[in-house]
């Protein structure tokens, strides 16, 4: 989770809590990725290699069920009811990722509807970002001991312990995922990660959303300064929701949402050895544009009564959704140029500019060190100053009849044409 100050009858086992930083290992099961630029996985924390699942992470290609504890504690009152805390964050949660699965996706939430006590007070806990794992380790075997009672930790796929906002010893930047070396045991199932809120009321924008990222095995985007200074926005500024909660253009890049299972091999372009024919020709639909988009898009449009834009959003959302959606370069063993086409739709509604945006991908780079990062091509600008995350990045797409050579390989886009139905030509070459 990215920083305030910054713009925008359970067996209990030894446990060793990591943060979500930490590097857990997990079996691995085959998924069909005929691709030759699709990435292996990797030992690296939250691997962008995409050639199999690691089957410790729940995958979110179907309806996964969330649980909502809400704890409280002996020093404090609360000040806010759970349906109020729950409200925070959904439906909004599970509306994004039902945009950005294209309807593939649903996350449900079950939220307790009532306090429930810890045993001990707030500050006991010495709660913070950097938290010590004793500390953390006691947080969540408490946690779990008064929640056994009331929850059947068995039928969720992921457990969301929110703490009372309003508690002294409570830190709004402690929330996380927590990941088990040993995992806890509840119901008969094995926890081996839970998302610990600690969010004020109301909270950050998709911080939920964030997290919960990593609980599918997503990496953080952002750089996070050695020293606490410095921007945290350098690497993707507002283009993926990993990098930034509070970013212009939210939606989860495209090599993501084909490390989830959300794209399918043909609606990614491998573009190989097109250097000599010319370049590889191709139309990029717009990410965010999806059946679930094009029908709301529809909808909203004809309850205004225009007509003309009610036409518009048809041909704009119902001609797109299953064509091409990312083009990818292989550039070495465990590196990827990767090209998508962005603007206004979907989650990414307030983006600041459009075009094909274009970003490096390394499989053997984890999380928080910078797996992936958006590449500028207008290096000398910047747009949306008085909102963007990241001003140099915000105009960092290739805009319509511009070309693009990727500083220091042998890659060039140029972006040619946009369709009736809103997609990008784009020619590719790669020597």
């Amino acid at each position: 989770m990215r920083p305030r100050w910054r713009g925008p009858a359970a067996v209990f086992t030894s446990m060793a809590a990591l943060a979500a930083t930490s590097l857990v290992t997990g079996p691995s099961i085959a998924v069909t990725r005929s691709l030759p630029c699709a990435l292996k996985r990797t030992d690296a924390h939250h691997s962008e290699g995409l050639d199999t699942w690691n089957a410790s992470y729940p995958r979110p290609a179907r309806r996964l069920d969330a649980v909502m504890v809400f704890l409280s504690f002996p020093d404090s009152e609360p000040l806010t009811r759970p349906t109020d805390l729950k409200g925070d964050y959904f439906p909004a949660t599970s509306r994004f990722f039902e945009q950005a699965s294209y309807g593939k996706f649903t996350l449900r939430p079950h939220p307790v509807r009532e306090w429930i006590r810890m045993p001990r007070a707030s500050t006991a806990y010495a709660i913070q970002r950097d938290w010590h794992s004793a500390r953390r380790s006691a947080y969540l075997r408490d946690a779990l001991a008064v929640s056994n009672g009331r929850v059947d930790f068995s039928r969720y796929d992921v457990v969301y312990f929110v703490a009372d906002p309003d508690a002294p010893g409570v830190d709004s930047d402690a929330t996380k995922v927590v990941n088990l070396d040993t995992p806890l045991r509840a119901d008969g199932k094995d926890i081996r990660r839970v998302v610990t809120v600690f969010e004020k009321h109301p909270p950050d924008r998709l911080v939920l959303a964030h997290e919960t990222g990593h609980v599918f095995d997503l990496p953080d985007l952002y750089h996070r300064p050695t020293d606490g200074k410095g921007d945290w926005d350098t690497h993707v500024g507002d283009w993926d929701l990993m990098g930034s909660q509070f970013g212009l253009a939210p939606d989860l890049f495209g090599w993501h949402k084909w490390k989830l299972g959300w794209l399918a091999p043909r609606q990614v372009a491998c573009v190989e050895g097109a250097g000599d024919a010319g370049g590889a020709r191709l139309t990029l639909e717009p990410l965010g544009a999806g059946p679930a988009t094009a029908a709301s898009m529809a909808a909203a449009t004809a309850a205004s009564g225009a007509a003309g834009e009610v036409r518009k959003a048809r041909e704009v959302g119902f001609g797109l959704g299953g064509g091409t959606k990312l083009a990818v370069v292989r550039t070495g063993r465990s590196s990827a140029i990767a090209f998508e086409a962005r603007g206004p739709v979907g989650n990414d509604e307030a983006v600041c500019s459009q075009g094909v945006l274009v970003y490096r991908v390394r499989g053997e780079t984890a999380s928080g060190g910078g797996p992936i990062q958006v590449i500028d091509a207008h290096p000398t600008s910047e747009a949306c100053w008085d909102r963007s995350v990241y001003p140099p990045l915000a105009d960092a797409p290739v805009g319509l009849g511009e070309s693009f050579t990727v500083p220091g390989e042998d890659v060039r886009i140029e972006v040619e044409d946009r369709t009736p139905s809103g997609a990008w030509t784009v020619t590719i070459s790669a020597g």
